[in-house]
């Protein structure tokens, strides 16, 4: 197969669907379809990136069923080539508010059962936190979040302002990180949500694992449950079949440490996506306007107890502060 052709036929093909750092685009070969993805230039980093995705898929691919496999990476120019797994797009199906598909709290369980086998993703940086230390772990994550506020900070002081986030919004989460419980470090995918699960004759495939990270498996947990907003019925059941599919010494101390992870988790959202929804609406990106207004809403709603802000915002508060960028 000429790899660059489909690359060249993805670049002129002009209808992908975006991530935040890379572009997917479907294209059609005798073989069937396949999946481009495609890195987006100068994309702002506010996540964790160790590793390649390609080296990631590669590691997991004996222990995880539920993933795609990669076809060819390109290092010049960058893309890789990834199976294409047919099925619904699970927030196309099950938005938030809708119960997602009964299999799916199962698959997802079995999921971060599987990661949890997986012996090592390779090359781990030599600065990379030691075994157990969750709190190294977790300060990685916190210390992130902090470098993308005090990037973002000065340009975006008066939407910050606005929509009142503080001046030093991860002052609530350094007490909860020294309380961590150790916790054997296992493969984690940290950023399974509905746009990144793939349904289907009731099996699920789970996407894009750009972000995945070796630490903590609670930590996992939490990103999941952060993103997908689900039902409180569904929680607790998602919960129940994640503590009974893990091994017993990945889940000891879980629950404090949940909340602590789920903190961070909702002042990390208000932070970069105050700043990712005002460039969406600067540059009338992919997603209704009224919905990133919605979106945006919840999500600072759901920091500002952690800042000791009493009042809630309201959409019209939020609405007014992104168009005045």
């Amino acid at each position: 197969m000429n790899w660059h052709d489909l690359y060249e036929r993805a670049r002129a093909h002009g209808d992908a669907a975006a991530g935040y750092y890379n572009d997917n685009i479907r294209v059609d070969t005798s073989d069937g379809p396949v999946i481009i993805r495609i890195p987006i230039h100068g994309a702002d980093m506010m996540d964790l990136r160790p590793w390649r995705e390609d080296r990631v898929l590669t590691a997991i691919a004996p222990h995880v069923r539920d993933a795609p496999r990669v076809l060819h990476v390109s290092a010049d120019p960058p893309f890789q080539v990834h199976e294409f797994i047919a099925g619904d797009v699970l927030n196309d199906v099950a938005p938030r508010g809708v119960p997602v598909p009964p299999h799916v709290l199962g698959d997802v369980a079995r999921l971060f059962a599987q990661l949890a086998r997986v012996p090592k993703l390779p090359d781990v940086p030599a600065s990379w936190p030691a075994d157990k230390d969750t709190t190294a772990f977790a300060c990685l994550l916190s210390d992130l979040t902090q470098r993308v506020y005090d990037t973002f900070s000065a340009e975006y002081a008066d939407l910050f302002t606005a929509l009142a986030i503080p001046a030093d919004p991860l002052a609530p989460v350094g007490d909860l990180w020294r309380n961590l419980t150790p916790r054997a470090f296992v493969c984690v995918h940290a950023d399974v949500h509905r746009r990144n699960i793939i349904v289907a004759g009731g099996a699920t495939t789970f996407l894009d694992w750009e972000l995945a990270l070796w630490g903590d498996p609670v930590y996992d947990l939490a990103v999941h449950i952060h993103k997908m907003g689900y039902l409180p019925e569904e929680r607790d059941a998602l919960v129940t079949r994640w503590q009974a599919a893990m091994p017993s010494g990945h889940t000891t101390g879980w629950r404090q440490d949940l909340d602590a992870y789920l903190a961070h988790e909702r002042i990390k959202s208000a932070i970069v996506d105050s700043v990712r929804y005002s460039q969406q609406f600067a540059s009338s990106g992919p997603y209704p306007e009224h919905q990133l207004v919605t979106s945006l809403t919840t999500k600072l709603n759901a920091a500002r107890p952690y800042w000791r802000t009493p009042t809630s915002l309201t959409p019209r508060t939020v609405e007014t502060a992104l168009r005045s960028r």
